[in-house]
């Protein structure tokens, strides 16, 4: 169907959304038509099948599919992909099985002898599972390659099975297997698995030798019968393994993988026996797997004689190529006796076999790696050396080799060389040179020749082709403050033989660079230094190191010098503003008892305070408060705050009013610092009525008749947390014996535990200590306080007196 092309008239632009869609539906088309020409082939090759097998039309072969695909309750192209499957292929060099002859008329049955034919199957599966294999057998028309079918298999099985790999594995003739297609595995990974050999516990092996697929469902126990493929292993937690159904042809098996753990449901397993019926008539339609190589050519005598002769390990290797051209698998064709107690590998003579079966683990290893390069013409490969555990005298120890690929027309000679004592000793003081950034240096003092490592160098910063300093001339390579003393160290060693070790630093391309040279003299039979050796070593970073420590040492000093006289100056500041008094006072006829406690961390003093006063009409005020932070700020703000909230009360506010205003002072004042907590209580005598308000501080704890309670706060937010704040006061009748206790947060906190938790502590040692006698509060605080103090604590113990 064509679409009309509309023409644009002079000057009028062409509409590109009609192009687009015009676009659209031509390449839908030629989809559509596509599918069509794949599908029609795949029918057309079943209708060859039924008509070779039973002598009949083209239009009978044809009616007989609908016929069985109706039966089966399945569409044609699923009929026909599975009366592909179900035809086994003639085995190489055997004729092709011809139908039997037989007169017109003899049966009325046209299918008698095909392929699946007999009583049709019911299909028992659900209706969305045979929705989904009526799309993969549309789908699977379009594959080309076992890998494309691989991916085929796992967009179609992975949203309704929530697979997330499929590995196609055939059998070769010598019993092993060989990966035709996977999806969902990395290349190195799928590299590995590539060629199995066909040794016990190989799971698709044993699928194929059942004829039955293998559910493997629980992976501790699956993994102790069988090698399971992944890397690791439990990457695939359950997995099945479905062998192609019919028997004859080439063994080939299906793997489906999961991540997740768990059995497949009777749903997922009628839905995967289904697809892989469906993908056996393609699969056995792709070009068989490789064959195993052909015998190798006898190796001519002169060739086995030489291998015989080596003495040192060397292999010969063929490459043996896939279907696509590609190495897949190098052939040992020879080997020294010295190269098979290397490769040690599964057992055996390692001539005639597979590199992957006599050693699995070489593949993707650079030893792997440089074979393919060579055989790809890039060159000889040499390794770096290598430490290699054998057998030796009946001892074991450990030996150095390096490995030599070179390659021989098409083939490859592998050789192992052996590192003598002396090429490990020579490779060890490298190595100690390098690690210990230093390098050994001879003066030979008669014949003022010079020898210096290449490490020497390096460190000097001097180019090898100058070659190396004569000792005398060394002091010139030191900065000018260094020269001199460098200087007569080495006039001493060069003239009477004394030891040197001396620090000098140079000035290079990096900088300026501190050296050490520690030498000693060789003297002749006369005691006259004829040889000096030494060696010189980089320690600038050391060096930069004790510097920058010394430096950050300096820092803390003096650091701790400007803390500690703070401190001094704040605990004097704040001992001005804040006395303690010395024995308990009366106030408004109760005893009140005060504890103020400084931090035992750190150096810094807090903005804890307290205020305990009687007012001009006879009232008792009690204030305890905590600033935010510490230091001389934070005793400013304390001052500021302690002073103004008596003189508010004292010239008549209330005690919500008190809070307001000393909210808005933290708010408004430059030199405030912060936020604050306070709790303020108005005691009046007459009436033993205890009214107080608080802006975020923790409330008061009574104790009457010997039970601990916290009264319950009425509302208020801390000062300086915002500009509308909301303060109400509560109100205590108190009873003769009554214990009150306002204190600081410092006494309950103990991070990270809940601040709940420590005022149970206290309201528990506070019954736990009722006394009455003067000093019992510092009992409490015992108890409570038994740990280093993080903070401040300031406590008012409020008691009022028992009746006589």
């Amino acid at each position: 169907m064509r679409e009309p092309i509309v023409p644009v008239g002079p000057g009028a632009a062409p509409d590109l959304a009609e192009l687009a869609r015009v676009v659209a539906r031509q390449r839908a088309e030629m989809d559509r038509l596509r599918e069509q020409a794949a599908t029609s082939a795949v029918v057309e090759r079943a209708k060859g099948v039924v008509m070779a097998l039973s002598g009949c039309s083209a239009d009978a072969a044809g009616e007989t599919l609908l016929q069985r695909a109706k039966a089966a309750r399945r569409t044609l192209l699923e009929e026909c992909w599975i009366t592909l499957g179900e035809l086994a292929p003639a085995r190489s060099g055997e004729p092709s099985a011809e139908p039997p002859a037989r007169p017109a008329g003899e049966t009325g049955d046209a299918t008698a002898g095909l392929p699946g034919t007999g009583p049709p199957p019911v299909s028992s599966a659900p209706d969305d599972v045979a929705a989904a294999l009526s799309r993969l057998a549309r789908v699977l028309a379009r594959t080309g390659t076992p890998q494309e079918l691989a991916r085929c298999l796992l967009e179609h099985l992975g949203q309704d099975l929530a697979a997330d790999s499929v590995m196609i594995y055939a059998r070769r003739a010598d019993g092993g297997l060989e990966l035709l297609g996977h999806a969902g595995v990395d290349e190195r990974l799928a590299a590995r698995w590539r060629q199995v050999p066909p040794f016990d516990g190989v799971a698709a092996l044993a699928a194929l030798e059942s004829g039955e697929p293998l559910w493997l469902e629980d992976f501790a126990q699956d993994s102790t019968r069988y090698l399971l493929i992944g890397d690791p292993p439990g990457r695939w937690r359950s997995r099945v393994w479905l062998p192609l159904p019919g028997g004859e042809g080439p063994g080939i098996c299906v793997g489906v993988l999961r991540e997740r753990s768990g059995p497949f449901t009777p749903r997922d397993r009628a839905h995967l026996r289904g697809a892989v019926r469906l993908c056996t008539g393609r699969l056995r339609t792709f070009t068989a797997p490789s064959e195993p190589e052909p015998e190798a050519d006898p190796l001519p005598d002169a060739v086995r004689a030489l291998f015989a002769a080596l003495p040192v390990p060397a292999m010969l290797l063929t490459p043996l190529r896939g279907p696509s051209g590609g190495t897949e698998d190098f052939r040992v064709d020879a080997v020294t006796a010295q190269a098979a107690d290397i490769l040690g590998g599964t057992g055996g003579d390692p001539a005639g076999r597979r590199l992957r079966e006599v050693r699995p683990d070489l593949v993707g290893t650079p030893v792997w790696r440089s074979c393919l390069d060579t055989l790809a013409g890039k060159g000889t490969y040499e390794s770096e050396p290598f430490a290699h555990q054998e057998v030796v005298n009946g001892a074991t120890e450990l030996t150095t080799y390096s490995v030599r690929v070179t390659r021989l027309e098409d083939a490859l000679v592998v050789t192992w060389g052996r590192h003598a004592s002396s090429d490990r000793q020579e490779q060890r003081l490298a190595d100690l040179q390098r690690l210990g950034n230093l390098g050994w240096a001879n003066w030979n003092l008669t014949t003022s020749e010079a020898s210096w490592s290449s490490q020497v160098f390096a460190i000097l910063g001097r180019d090898p082709a100058d070659g190396p300093v004569r000792l005398a001339g060394l002091p010139a390579l030191a900065v000018p403050e260094d020269r001199s003393a460098l200087s007569h160290a080495v006039d001493a060693l060069i003239h009477e033989g004394l030891p040197l070790d001396a620090p000098f630093r140079v000035r290079g391309p990096r900088g300026v660079r501190h050296l050490r040279l520690a030498a000693e003299a060789v003297a002749d039979l006369h005691g006259t230094p004829v040889e000096v050796h030494g060696f010189v070593q980089d320690l600038t970073a050391r060096r930069r190191a004790e510097l920058a420590l010394v430096e950050t040492e300096r820092a803390i000093v003096t650091q701790h010098d400007v803390l500690q006289a703070e401190r001094s100056l704040v605990a004097r500041l704040q001992n001005a503003l804040l006395p303690l008094p010395e024995r308990v006072v009366d106030l408004a006829g109760l005893r009140v008892e005060v504890a103020y406690l400084p931090a035992q961390a750190g150096i810094h003093v807090g903005g804890d305070w307290f205020s305990a006063i009687e007012l001009p009409d006879g009232d008792a005020l009690f204030v305890v408060g905590d600033v935010a932070g510490h230091g001389v700020d934070a005793v400013a703000t304390m001052a500021q705050l302690r002073f103004t909230a008596k003189g508010m009360v004292i010239t008549g506010s209330s005690l919500t009013g008190a809070l307001a205003r000393l909210n808005t002072l933290l708010l408004h004042s430059r030199d405030s610092h912060g936020t604050a907590t306070m709790v303020l209580a108005r005691y009046r005598p007459a009436q033993r009525r205890l009214v107080w308000a608080q802006a975020g501080h923790t409330p008061p704890l009574l104790l009457r008749d010997g039970e601990a309670t916290y009264l319950r706060r009425p509302s208020g937010i801390l000062l300086g947390g915002t500009t509308t704040p909301h303060f109400e006061e509560a109100e205590c009748r108190l009873e003769p014996g009554d214990r009150i206790l306002l204190y600081t947060d410092g006494l309950v906190e103990r991070p990270p535990e809940n601040i709940d938790v420590g005022l149970g502590r206290l309201a528990e040692a506070a019954a736990a200590h009722p006394g009455d006698a003067a000093g019992s509060l510092g009992a409490l605080l015992e108890a409570m306080l038994e740990d280093e103090r993080r903070d401040d604590v300031c406590v008012l113990d409020i008691r009022v007196p028992k009746e006589r």
